[in-house]
């Protein structure tokens, strides 16, 4: 089993088809790419079998990811778009799985005291709640209006109940036919931080990218449909050395030409050999751009304009 310290599934897909060497797709997986825009990608990737989930660690099931090449730096009209594409692809899994007038619970997962894992309450405080009208002053809603519903459940430090155990509470007691969960996700490439949305209809396993595994929040533990929803805002200190490395490697072999010790070094994965160097020393940290503030608003507008969008 690799150690993928990555909630993404593409860049578990990646990582384990370069470690063993593969050309082509693993056996258990099917994967589709379609280019939205010069800026704005859409990879599918669809866990068929035992075998894929085997070779990944991810549960059978669908995963989309959206990579947006500026949204470090979104403009209105941008975001507008991002949001647009995760509506749209949220839509085709919500009617996957429950009818149009479906009950839908939205969760934002995280600390809202920590910057890079408050985008899941936050995106809460943007969702269009309409249970509470429906249920007491139907006479002011549409016709075919959803019932929807919010909560930021908070942290097991603060409140010293597992997530998965006061979701359990509110599902058995107001019965929404799927969960919409939000939460921060960590990845194994800098590159992704703040520019990649995960989409999935398996659930989450919380803290899994950063090795703080939490119970699985899934249609196993709650009975019902589990989509996730998930920004990257955090790499381990090994991720931002090895990818540093590669860059540099980069730049030498462009002035150097021809070095092939270098072009060895790029082609390997350096990431357990520095990982093992770091530990030790307790240097290991996981990191997030200086920026996080100001890109915690970009994100938490896409999301909640996108699930707003879906419902």
């Amino acid at each position: 089993m690799y150690n993928f310290r990555t909630d993404l599934a593409s860049e578990r897909r990646d990582i384990y088809k370069k470690a063993s060497n593969k050309q082509g797709e693993i056996d258990g997986i099917e994967s589709e790419k379609e280019e939205i825009d010069e800026n704005i990608k859409v990879e599918k990737v669809k866990i068929i079998n035992e075998n894929g989930e085997k070779a990944i660690g991810k549960p059978q099931g669908n995963y989309i990811t959206i990579d947006v090449k500026n949204l470090k730096i979104a403009q209105e009209d941008e975001i507008n778009k991002v949001s647009e594409v995760l509506s749209n692809e949220l839509k085709k899994i919500l009617d996957a799985h429950i009818d149009k007038q479906g009950e839908v619970l939205v969760v934002g997962l995280g600390n809202i005291y920590v910057t890079p894992d408050s985008l899941g309450p936050k995106v809460i405080n943007e969702i269009d709640v309409t249970r509470h009208i429906i249920n007491y002053l139907p006479q002011y809603v549409e016709e075919g209006t959803r019932t929807v519903s919010a909560i930021a459940p908070g942290v097991l430090g603060t409140t010293g109940i597992e997530t998965v155990e006061i979701l359990k509470g509110i599902v058995d007691n107001i019965h929404p036919k799927l969960v919409i969960v939000i939460d921060a996700l960590a990845s194994r490439s800098i590159e992704r931080i703040s520019s990649t949305v995960q989409l999935s209809d398996t659930g989450i396993l919380p803290g899994a990218g950063v090795g703080n595994t939490r119970s699985e929040i899934s249609i196993k533990t709650l009975g019902i449909p589990v989509v996730a929803i998930g920004i990257p805002t955090v790499v381990e200190t090994a991720v931002l050395v090895n990818d540093s490395l590669d860059l540099f490697i980069e730049k030498l072999q462009d002035e150097a030409k021809s070095n092939d010790y270098l072009n060895r070094l790029r082609e390997e994965d350096n990431y357990e050999e520095i990982k093992e160097a770091l530990i030790p020393k307790d240097y290991n940290l996981i990191v997030t751009p200086k920026e996080i503030d100001s890109l915690i608003e970009n994100m938490k507008e896409i999301v909640s304009r996108g699930i707003n969008g879906s419902l």
